[in-house]
Order: structure tokens, then sequence, then C-alpha cells
């Protein structure tokens, strides 16, 4: 009989690469995690890993137990959340992995609506880049994570994760509003090269929002010049109103109003806010009282229409 628990940690190794990863991932140490993957080659009766040197790659057995393993544990998430359901409604700890500006502009009204429809539900919030989330899921240490993805950058496939729209937003190029910027050669309003030569605002390098404001920068013909690295938009926004330099902001950050100082264009890309739990958990109590109460809590104008959210899908 294969083990269930290390199983997950075959999966981990094939989406992280490295035992020290998978170990400093799910709190074990790397000599435990070996001990672990032998034992599980001795039950599958095949080798399961190539060692050369300290690196380990899957052999092709592997990766097709690596592939049954995302619809056993699928279908141990839908058993366990089978079960809470009977027990009662939602109650205990919900731990909620949010981006920024999710948290400042989504998650206080989720909160309260939840507070007055499910006291017994205890939701605890941590503050995280996308980037991190889909990981944590996996490790079990969230519940949910709300997650986006920008045209320009879209998020990496996740497996044993499912997720669900909850709406798209346009960005705006924010800059001072004295800032001598004129339109384009072409006469576009929108065109980024309007601010090819102005110094830029970006967010910390290795998150989604860099990424997508240096690729959408590249693809109009130039390397935006980073003057400020800043991950929280009120403050962005509040330095390009003294003049700091021009930023790339999603909707959700310009809702509560912005400075006069500020001008704002809208741009031809949108954010896609999703949120995001482990694959076959979608039907559990605490889950699913968390999705009903972002749906309803999200701006109606942002939200995805009917035809274009689907099912809920693997991310």
């Amino acid at each position: 009989m294969l083990d269930v628990r290390r199983l997950r940690l075959l999966r981990e190794l094939a989406h992280r690469g490295t035992i020290a990863a998978v170990a400093d991932a799910l709190s074990y140490t790397p000599s435990a995690v070996s001990q672990q993957l032998s034992a599980l080659e001795r039950e599958a009766g095949v080798p399961l890993l190539e060692r050369t040197g300290r690196r380990v790659a899957l052999t092709p057995a592997a990766a097709a137990l690596v592939a049954h393993t995302d619809a056993v544990l699928a279908r141990l998430e839908q058993a366990a959340a089978e079960l809470d359901a009977v027990r009662g409604g939602p109650a205990g700890p919900l731990r909620i992995g949010a981006f920024p500006s999710a948290v400042q502009a989504l998650l206080p009204g989720v909160l309260a609506r939840l507070a007055a429809e499910h006291p017994a539900l205890e939701p605890r919030v941590a503050e995280l880049d996308p980037a991190a989330a889909t990981d944590r899921l996996r490790a079990g240490e969230l519940d949910v994570a709300l997650l986006h993805r920008y045209d320009f950058a879209p998020a990496p496939a996740a497996s044993g994760v499912q997720t669900e729209a909850v709406l798209t937003e346009t960005l705006y190029a924010a800059a001072p509003a004295d800032a001598p910027f004129p339109p384009d050669r072409g006469g576009n309003a929108d065109d980024l090269r309007r601010w090819r030569d102005a110094g830029w605002i970006l967010a910390t390098p290795g998150t989604l929002c860099h990424t997508m404001t240096v690729r959408a920068c590249e693809a109009a013909g130039f390397t935006p010049k980073a003057r400020h690295s800043v991950d929280d938009f009120a403050a962005v926004l509040r330095l390009v109103a003294v003049g700091q330099g021009v930023a790339l902001v999603p909707e959700l950050a310009v809702a509560e109003g912005t400075s006069a100082n500020v001008a704002l264009t809208a741009l031809p890309l949108r954010r896609h806010t999703e949120v995001a739990y482990r694959r076959g958990a979608g039907g559990h109590p605490a889950v699913r009282a968390f999705t009903t109460a972002l749906a309803a809590s999200a701006p109606a104008a942002l939200r995805p229409a009917a035809a274009d959210a689907g099912l809920p899908g693997e991310g």
C-alpha cells in the first residue's frame, strides 16, 4: 500500500525540483524527506528517483505516480469536505492568503459578512504575494487564497489547485498631473510610449506586478527606468502625486479616489482576480462560505459575466 503522506512529498519534489526545497516548504529536514521517498520507492517496488550527486530527477514511473497523486489527494479533500458538511455549518479557523490591494479593498466586506452570517467561523488573514500562495495552499498552510494574473503576466499553472473567477479590473497609467507627457506621435493617449523617458515606480522584482509592468513596457518598445521599488499601491499613488514617477495601478487601487495631482489613463490591459483552494476542497463549508461572501462583496461592475466565469478550473 502506498503511503499518502509520502506521495505528497513526491508531488512536491516534482513541483519544487529539490529535496531541500521540499523540506523547507513542508517543515521537514532534508534527510527526513530522503528517508520518506526511499520508503516510497520500496512500497512502489520500482525506482522513483535518479540521483546525480546532490540532485535528483523523477523516473517515468515517478512521473506517472505523481499524476495519480493529484487525483488521490483531491478525493481525500472532497471526502474531508463532505464529513465537515455533515458535522455542521462553517466553524473554526479559516486561513486566508491575499495580496495587499485585496486585503484593503475586498476582504473587509467579506470578513464583515462572514462575521454576521457565520459567527463560529474564525478567519485568519495572511498578506502575501500571489506567487507564494499556491505553494502554501498545497502545503496545507492556507485554506483559500486570492490570486491575480495580468494580461502580460499570467500565473503559472499549479497542480492540485482549483480557481474561480472573482473580478476583472482595468489597469491605469498613473502619472503626475503636471508632468509634460504628450500623446505619442500616433495620437494614442493610452500608448505607454508616452512615458518611455519617465522614471518608473515598480513593484518588488519577482512579483507578478513587477513582471507585468516590465513586460507591458517592453511590448511598447522600451524598458522602464526604475526609480522606486514599492509594493503598496496607495503609497505608489502618493509618490506619483509628488512627482516621483509613473506607475501602472489596477482599478481597485484607484476606486477610493486619488489626488488631484495624479492623472490616470485607462489602458487596454487587465488584472484578473481569482479565489483558489486545494482541488476537491470547494465543497468544504468554510471554503464555500468564503467564496459566497467574496462573490457578494466584489464590486458588481468588476464581476466577470456569467458566461465568462465558467466552472471552477485548475489554476
